[in-house]
């Protein structure tokens, strides 16, 4: 009778599970069959909503069904990351998630999800390169000479961020750490407010981003030492990397990507991502995020899933080091 009713559960077990691979697979194949939306964490006209807004105009093109935009601001994305991770799994609800997102897990402690658990990564959408500048005041032209320089006079130098716990802060001491020099956070209500701190001398370094450094320099009220990216950035391609400048290993940028709730079918999953390779790679779509400052880059699910583990552990080892506490 034990050996009978083993069998006869395994039966039941094996037919349960192909109804489910049944419905999975159905629901692969047909997909999409109505709109899609893209949850955006921050208001509209934001940097993360106007590319949420170019993607969504351009990948009805190749799903065909229309996909919107749904801003969902608040709590430094924390709200819409909450909206996609507790929506059903079948696709239609979709994340555009910044670098931001992987410093929450290490300043808030009750998340109301886990970002690896709760929520599946498509494909990264393109990376945002920080660009060192410093004022013309500061006695330094590349990164070795800012480096020798703070070194030589420890909390004398100054460097400006959009805010405690952001990301151009986060890069900032990072440097600081890599670099073993300690130049002083000056926090301000955001990079407008940074970027005309330094123009007037206020502070004397600041990690920016391209389109809104470019004016200044060009009328010599800033001075670029190296971009924080892997790669030199496409609208100053003669700027060297601050890796390529003799801090060996040193890569941080803000980026851009798009994820589904955890338990999308992988199908899907793969639909979207070769989607969004398809929006992201045209010429057009190149030329357009260009001039805004950001390097298109797409990968693979996979490859994301690993980029998002190890901001979330490098992010958690720097807020540490900076003694910032959780909430």
């Amino acid at each position: 009778m034990r050996k009978l009713g083993w069998s006869l559960f395994r039966l039941v077990a094996g037919i349960v599970a192909c109804a489910n691979w049944s419905v999975f697979d159905s629901l692969a194949q047909s997909y999409p069959v109505k709109p899609i939306r893209i949850v955006v964490g921050f208001v509209a006209g934001s940097g993360s909503d106007i590319l949420a807004r170019m993607v969504a105009q351009r990948l009805p093109e190749h799903l065909g069904q229309p996909v919107v935009a749904e801003n969902r601001p608040g709590a430094s994305g924390a709200i819409a990351t909450e909206r996609v991770a507790t929506s059903p799994a079948d696709g239609y609800t979709l994340l555009l998630m910044t670098a931001s997102s992987t410093i929450l897990p290490a300043l808030r402690a009750k998340l109301p999800y886990d970002l690896e658990r709760d929520l599946a990564p498509v494909s990264l959408l393109t990376i945002v390169p920080f660009v060192l500048v410093v004022h013309p005041s500061v006695p330094a032209r590349n990164v070795k000479e800012l480096i020798a320089l703070a070194r030589s006079q420890p909390g004398k130098l100054s460097y400006a961020s959009s805010g405690v716990g952001a990301t151009v802060h986060l890069a900032s001491e990072l440097f600081n750490s890599m670099a073993k020099v300690n130049i002083v956070h000056v926090p301000y209500k955001g990079g407008g407010e940074a970027v005309v701190a330094l123009a007037v001398g206020q502070i004397d370094m600041y990690f920016g981003v391209a389109p809104s450094l470019l004016p200044l320099l060009g009328a010599g009220k800033l001075r670029a030492l190296a971009v924080g990216s892997a790669k030199r950035a496409s609208l100053m391609p003669s700027l060297p990397t601050i890796d390529e400048s003799g801090l060996r290993g040193y890569n941080y940028s803000n980026w851009y990507g798009v994820l589904t709730p955890a338990g999308v079918p992988k199908d899907i999953i793969a639909r979207l991502n070769a989607a969004i390779g398809k929006v992201i790679n045209t010429p057009e779509m190149k030329e357009s995020l260009g001039k805004q400052g950001l390097e298109p880059q797409t990968n693979t699910p996979e490859q994301f899933a690993a980029l998002i583990h190890g901001e979330i552990v490098q992010n958690a080892k720097l807020v540490k080091l900076i003694g910032l506490k959780t909430e």
